[in-house]
């Protein structure tokens, strides 16, 4: 029995499922790890997406003989200054744009509701809402649920300010030391292979160091485009708020697919409270600007970089959405990215085994009669 290999298997399933069992009867020595884990995963997070960023140039100023912690140190002076550039020069108009837009936040309900009525008193547009004269109503308590959904989550406002907090203390030092020594993780886990595999392992890691760093630069540099383009766009337009409404949506977008249409219901609100002109200008912005990225830009600066069907990267947010929340879904796509490339090297390690496995056939050559 013990030959046997379903036997093998079966008895190694029992045996992982009594583990996971006997653990989750003990979970309570587990909770201060768990805690610990989530205080550390933003930052973590935060870090790991900026030292795939940074690499890049870290890497250029080591190439100009400059040591790698003076590097490090140079990229934070140089990061402190476009801090300051930002307080003095981008600040003071974002600040008077979020004052004015919290100022004027008990209106916003109101004049959403004037605007449809003022449709619904248009004779050409009136019959696009007969039947159900009660949208504005509706929709207008949609916009005030979501106005007063975002009231109360200042209530918690004393949690976010701590855990930005931890965040600003830790981020620099965690980031500094991913820079300076994160070149020597992969020798580290490259020696947890066995020797066997060990070649393959190290290509294995190489794929995924490149994925994720394509990945994150690339999304990046598509996004402050985007953002660039969209703000233009709403400056020539006229649109209110509108250097808050593009910064908005560059970390939106982010989010793969999901993340354009988030982005584009504020600008479309704001824009149809100004009017239904200025909500259509702002809508054939956005697609003018989407269509740039994903037709001129993407293709040159991706390539074949993200081999992702598009149906796949739904159903990835949606799950990462539904069991993580937002970091789910920021982090679906690049685990996705990292699992499949893992089990595409698996699977040609096993093919490659079993190939050996065949016994080369002998050619029987026929003896020539005398």
């Amino acid at each position: 029995m013990l030959q046997s290999k379903y036997f093998r298997t079966s008895l190694a399933i029992i045996s992982f499922l009594l583990i996971l069992f006997l653990g989750s009867k003990v979970i309570f020595l587990f909770t201060p790890l768990v805690e610990i884990f989530n205080l550390l995963l933003v930052p973590m997070m935060l870090s790991g997406f900026m030292y795939y960023l940074l690499r890049p140039l870290v890497s250029l100023l080591e190439k100009k003989k400059l040591n790698r912690a003076v590097s490090i140190l140079l990229i934070y002076i140089i990061f402190v200054g476009l801090f300051v550039l930002f307080w003095v020069l981008v600040w003071p108009t974002l600040q008077d744009q979020i004052q004015n837009f919290i100022d004027n936040t008990p209106y916003l309900v109101q004049g959403l509701q004037n605007q449809f009525n003022k449709l619904q008193d248009n004779p050409a547009l009136s019959r696009f809402f007969k039947g159900d004269s009660d949208l504005a109503t509706r929709l207008s308590g949609y916009l005030n649920d979501a106005i007063t959904w975002v009231t109360n989550s200042m209530s918690n406002l004393i949690g976010v300010i701590s855990s930005i907090v931890v965040i600003i203390a830790t981020l620099p030092i965690i980031l500094y030391y991913m820079l300076k020594d994160g070149h020597k993780l992969s020798p580290i886990l490259q020696g947890l292979i066995p020797k066997k595999y060990r070649k393959e392992g190290q290509d294995m890691l190489k794929d995924i160091d490149s994925a994720l760093s394509s990945f994150i630069v690339t999304r990046v540099m598509l996004n402050v485009v985007l953002g660039t383009m969209l703000y233009i766009g709403f400056l020539i337009i006229g649109l209110p708020y509108s250097l808050l409404l593009a910064l908005i949506s560059i970390p939106l977008n982010f989010i793969p697919y999901v993340g354009s249409l988030l982005a584009a219901v504020p600008v479309l609100i704001v824009g149809f409270i100004e009017s239904p002109t200025m909500a259509l200008w702002a809508l054939i912005i956005i697609v003018i600007a989407q269509q740039i990225q994903d037709n001129v830009l993407s293709p040159i600066i991706y390539g074949k970089s993200l081999d992702v069907h598009p149906l796949t990267t739904v159903v990835l947010v949606l799950i990462g959405g539904d069991f993580f929340g937002i970091i789910g879904v920021l982090i679906a796509l690049p685990v996705y990215m990292i699992i499949k490339i893992i089990f595409l090297r698996i699977y040609e390690i096993i093919v490659a085994e079993r190939v050996e496995e065949v016994p080369e056939q002998v050619p029987v050559t026929k003896e020539e009669p005398l």
